[in-house]
Formats: C-alpha cells, structure tokens, sequence
C-alpha cells in the first residue's frame, strides 16, 4: 500500500521549504548544532526512520519525479517527525540528478548553518569525494548505507579490553603518525585487527578510547 502526495519542490533561494512535517534539533550539551538526514530514496528506501523520533536530527528525503507515491509506512514514520522531516521532490529527471540535488543543498545550509552536520543515506559511492572536499573545509559530513547505520543509533558494544590495550599500545607506537581524522583512524584500526571487528565494534573501541582520554574526536579530526 502506498499514499499519493502533492508535489511541492523549494524554490533555489529558499533550502528547507517545503512540504513540512516538527522541533528543531540540537545536542546534548545545549549548542546550536543541526545533524541533517539527507535520504537518497532512489538508492535506499528507508525502514527506520522512526528510530530518529525524539533524536537531535532533522530529516530531508529526496525523492524523483517519478516518485507519485511512497509506502504508508514510511509517510507515517516522516508525519511522526513532524517538523523535523522534509520531502524534497525533483521536478524533472537526469543522470545523477537526485545526487547533485543533496549536493546543493548541503551547500546551501552549510552556508546558513556553519556548524550543522550532514548524513548522507545512501550506497552511492559517488559521494563520497564530495564528502571527502567538503571535510577539508571543514564542514562535517558522512555517509552511511542505512538510518540504522549511524553510530548514535546503535545498540552499545562493549569494547573488549585486550583489544583496547592493543588500540592504545599501536596508537602509542605511531608517534607523530597518528591519524588525524576518524576515517583514518577506522581504517588503522581495522588493518590492526586484520579486518576481523564489525563496524559496531570499531565504534566501540573508539569510544572507549576517548572515554580514557587517549583520543579527542571534534567532527571529523582527532588528536591525541
């Protein structure tokens, strides 16, 4: 079962108009800080979006234009958020155009919002160079293949210890070779442990690691 919907696409001038659906977000520690879901519904159709109900994170879902409908279930989940979630329609098609559509708009409310924080949902790979020149500028952005991939929303793992002694001993032996960003730093660690740890348990370890003080995460960088 689906539901139809009125097409109602943001004018270039005006990012974040749109079809609306509740509060704003913002972080625990009380600062000003946005996280955009920017959902790429060609690529994923998402099923937990409901997980992000009463979550600091505000919710755009792109959509084609030959997208006239989607699920109930997924009209429910965004009703829920309320003006939290977005539809953002595309007007006509293209080769990538739903692509450069979020790219746009990252543009725009990074510029607006200069401290706010972009997850990208999708499996497109295309992305991720722009991901990569958008951390050089200091604009925090990720991509990730599911709503239920972001690390806020999984459940928690404890880190097993012999494998937090071996993270710190290596980190230690790197000296001014440490990585200097959180993708770096996943990926020296997971080459550590020969590939063998999940993302759920490299998260942990990270984590850990900055709970004993040996890491300091700001966005994207890391120092020691």
């Amino acid at each position: 079962m689906s539901v139809s919907f009125r097409r109602r696409s943001a004018p270039a001038s005006a990012v974040g108009s749109g079809e609306t659906l509740g509060p704003a977000g913002g972080d625990a520690s009380g600062a000003v800080t946005t996280t955009f879901v920017l959902v790429d519904y060609e690529n994923v159709q998402p099923t937990e979006l409901s997980s992000l109900r009463g979550r600091p994170y505000k919710v755009k879902l792109f959509l084609g234009a030959t997208h006239a409908k989607i699920p109930v279930t997924l009209a429910a989940a965004l009703q829920a958020l309320g003006a939290d979630a977005e539809y953002v329609v595309l007007e006509s098609s293209g080769p990538n155009a739903l692509d450069f559509h979020i790219a746009y708009y990252i543009g725009q409310l990074s510029a607006q919002e200069p401290t706010a924080q972009f997850h990208i949902i999708s499996k497109d790979t295309g992305f991720d160079p722009l991901i990569k020149h958008l951390e050089l500028r200091g604009v925090v952005a990720q991509r990730f293949p599911s709503i239920r991939s972001i690390a806020s929303l999984r459940p928690f793992v404890a880190p097993d210890v012999r494998q937090l002694d071996l993270a710190i001993t290596h980190l230690g032996k790197m000296k001014a070779a440490k990585p200097r960003t959180q993708k770096t730093l996943l990926s020296t660690l997971h080459a550590l442990f020969k590939k063998e740890l999940t993302e759920t348990q490299l998260s942990a370890l990270i984590a850990a690691l900055c709970e004993r003080g040996i890491v300091k995460v700001d966005g994207a960088k890391v120092s020691y």
